[in-house]
């Protein structure tokens, strides 16, 4: 059973809001839901996490790298 919830929000925030959501194809009631239910199961998933889930394709080319290489400083 779902439930109505009202939220204050300023225009200029709801309607950025609303654009971020179309152009994921999705509204903006599904991305709240779902952000609720998250937030309920106590998800700890971040922002980045989301990030480099979206950026899995991309690779190194194969090559390893050691610690000293990633901080070498050129």
């Amino acid at each position: 059973m779902l439930k109505n919830v009202t939220f204050s929000v300023e225009n200029e925030v709801l309607d950025s809001a609303r654009e971020a959501a179309r152009r994921q194809n999705s509204t903006l009631n599904e991305l709240v839901r779902g952000w609720i239910a998250d937030y309920a199961r106590g998800s700890k998933r971040s922002h980045i996490e989301d990030l480099f889930d979206s950026l899995g394709h991309l690779s190194a080319g194969g090559q390893k790298f050691t610690r000293e290489e990633m901080n070498e400083r050129r």
